[in-house]
Formats: C-alpha cells, structure tokens, sequence
C-alpha cells in the first residue's frame, strides 16, 4: 500500500504552484478545469514521484484553525533535501525571500534534522535531510 497522492485546497492557485516549482523542484500538469463546478487544480510532482494536488474552488471557506497553534488533522508536509547542507541552504532562502520560518534548522529529540517553514497560505512544511 501507497498513498497515492495528497490535496490542499488554496486559494491562490497559481502562487503556490509556483512556490512548490520555485523551492521544491516540483512538476505541475496542465492546469483541470471544471467549469460546471468551478474548480481547478493542478497535480505537483516531485523527484521521487509522490504527488500534491493543489485544488481552488470560490465556495470553499476560509480554514478557522491557527497556523501557529496546531490543531487536530494533518499537520504538516515533510520534503527531504538531501542533506543538512541543502536543508540550512534551503531554509536560508525562503527566509531570505519573505517566508516565514516557523524553526530554524535544528536535531530533533526523535533525530531528524530539520527546519519548518509556511508556504505562502501558511501551510506548515518541514525541510528534512
């Protein structure tokens, strides 16, 4: 068993296709279009083939949960870099573009290096070796 693929509803669509092209080296198909119900999304994909569905829709309601504040539901999106180098180099970058960072890189207790950062509708994304 895999997991296929996962979603996330944005509302800004083509900035945040950009940002996972732009940081994450991602893949993005033609944009679908469902004019009947109005809805579009692209499927990002990344270097070892797992996919992110970005969907936009006008209906869908702003998410009432704080970003900085966690809360039950998934929690974050992890990307592996490669290596501490590209995880400090990374991070270095969105924070020098305006991003925000949510933790510097750093070890963690359960030994991963790693740093988190929000993609631009703070979504929490986390930079891993």
């Amino acid at each position: 068993m895999r997991i296929e693929h996962s979603a996330l509803w944005v509302k800004d669509l083509e900035t945040v296709k950009d940002f996972y092209i732009k940081y994450f080296n991602a893949r993005a198909n033609e944009k679908y279009v469902n004019a009947t119900e109005n809805f579009q999304s692209y499927f990002l994909s990344f270097d070892d083939e797992n996919q992110l569905e970005i969907m936009q829709r006008p209906d869908i309601p702003e998410n009432k949960n704080d970003p900085v504040y966690q809360n039950i539901g998934f929690s974050h999106i992890v990307f592996s870099a490669g290596s501490e180098e590209a995880v400090l180099d990374l991070t270095e970058r969105l924070k020098n573009d305006g991003y925000e960072v949510v933790s510097m890189p750093r070890k963690t207790g359960d030994g991963y290096f790693e740093s988190c950062i929000f993609d631009p509708e703070k979504n929490r994304i986390e930079i891993t070796v």
